[in-house]
């Protein structure tokens, strides 16, 4: 299938048009309308929404492809994606404050293809190693339990 990694990558690190509908066009060449990630469908602005968030947090946004492994329709991509963290960054814990630090995702994402096109995605990123690197987050010892801290 030789799926364009670096293309799909772009998307993500380079650019977007300044017009949401152009933008949104972009991802609609390698993204079906609507892709189901992690169980939730996802239309082509939703992607352009974040590809917009993780530019602003990033500066520049630098990647990494680790490695790609292809069978059949599916395309699994181990990466970094990161950068000089200038914006706030959006995780699952919730917003962090621009710290101007040098912070890396480390990302796999399992993408399903059809005609071409990407229509499912399980995506997984270390997003706890990052907040502990940047003590947005304190992970608890067996000595916190006792202590109750």
């Amino acid at each position: 299938m030789a799926f364009d990694v670096e293309r799909l990558l772009q998307l993500w690190s380079d650019p977007l048009p300044a017009d949401d509908g152009a933008a949104a066009d972009a991802f609609r060449e390698l993204y079906a309308d609507p892709v189901t990630v992690n169980g939730t469908p996802m239309s082509p602005s939703d992607f352009v929404d974040r590809a917009r968030a993780v530019q602003h947090t990033f500066s520049p946004v630098r990647r990494e492809v680790l490695s790609v492994v292809e069978e059949g329709d599916r395309v699994a991509v181990a990466f970094r994606m990161g950068g000089r963290q200038v914006g706030t960054w959006t995780t699952s814990a919730g917003p962090v404050p621009a710290t101007g630090r040098e912070l890396w995702l480390r990302v796999i994402d399992v993408l399903t293809v059809v005609d071409g096109r990407i229509a499912e995605i399980v995506m997984v990123a270390d997003e706890l190693g990052v907040l502990v690197g940047l003590d947005a987050v304190r992970l608890r010892t067996p000595a916190d339990a006792v202590t109750g801290d």
